[in-house]
C-alpha cells in the first residue's frame, strides 16, 4: 500500500532497527565533534516513530513541522500500485509526469522543505552557534526533489531510481547561509534487502 499523509501507519520491527541505526549513526557523529542540537521531523506516525530513537540518543525534544509531510497523491491508501496505473480510470491522473498530475508540484514540495530547512538551520545555530546542525525527518519524495533542486537537476524523475533509501541520512551542507553541497549515507544498506520499499509518487 501507498502510505501518502494517511494517519497510525506504525514503523514495522524492521523499521524499529532502521531508526535505531540512524540514532546511532548521529551519535557516533556527535561523539567525533559533530553539533547537532535539533530535531525536526514529518507530523505522521511512522517519521515521528523514526526521530524517537535520534531524539533519546542525542537528549533532544522532537519538534514538528508540517512543512516536511509527505507529498500529496492521488494513489494514497492503494494497494498494488502497478496494477492500479493500468486501470483507465487512473489514466487522466497521469497526464503530465513533469509536474506531477497525481499529487502536489514537486516545485512546492521544494518551496516548503527548503523553507523548513533554512529555519531549521537558523533554530540549530541560535541554540548552539555558528555550525551547529538539524536533523529533519521527512519522507522519501520530498528529501528527493529538494536534493534534486540543490544539485541544480531536474525535479521530474523515475521515482525507481531515487537515491533515498530507508532511513538513509542526506544532507544539506551551508557554509553560512549559502548552500554549498548535498551528502548521502545509508547506515541501513544491510537491513534494506529485507524493507519493502514502495516509493512514493
Amino acid at each position: 500500500m501507498l502510505y501518502g499523509r494517511l494517519p497510525e501507519f506504525h514503523l514495522s520491527e524492521l523499521g524499529q532497527k532502521m531508526a535505531q541505526r540512524a540514532a546511532d549513526y548521529f551519535a557516533d557523529r556527535v561523539a567525533h565533534g559533530a553539533n547537532i542540537c535539533y530535531l525536526v521531523s514529518s507530523p505522521l506516525t511512522r517519521a515521528q516513530e523514526t526521530a524517537q530513537p535520534t531524539a533519546a540518543a542525542l537528549n533532544l525534544e522532537i519538534v514538528t513541522d508540517e512543512r516536511i509531510i509527505e507529498a500529496e497523491n492521488r494513489f494514497e491508501g492503494l494497494a498494488d500500485i502497478k496494477r492500479q496505473l493500468r486501470d483507465p480510470r487512473h489514466w487522466a491522473s497521469l497526464r503530465n509526469p513533469i509536474r506531477p498530475s497525481w499529487g502536489e508540484a514537486y516545485t512546492a514540495q521544494v518551496l516548503r522543505v527548503m523553507a523548513a530547512a533554512e529555519d531549521a538551520r537558523k533554530a540549530a545555530e541560535e541554540i548552539g552557534g555558528p555550525g551547529a546542525e538539524a536533523i529533519m525527518v521527512s519522507h522519501q519524495l520530498p528529501i528527493w526533489v529538494t536534493r534534486l533542486a540543490a544539485e541544480r537537476r531536474r525535479l521530474w524523475h523515475d521515482p525507481r531510481r531515487r537515491q533515498c533509501t530507508l532511513a538513509s541520512v542526506t544532507s544539506l551542507k551551508f557554509d553560512g547561509e549559502h548552500l554549498a553541497g548535498v551528502e548521502y549515507c545509508e547506515p541501513s544498506a544491510d537491513l534494506l534487502p529485507g524493507a519493502a520499499n514502495i516509493p512514493g509518487a
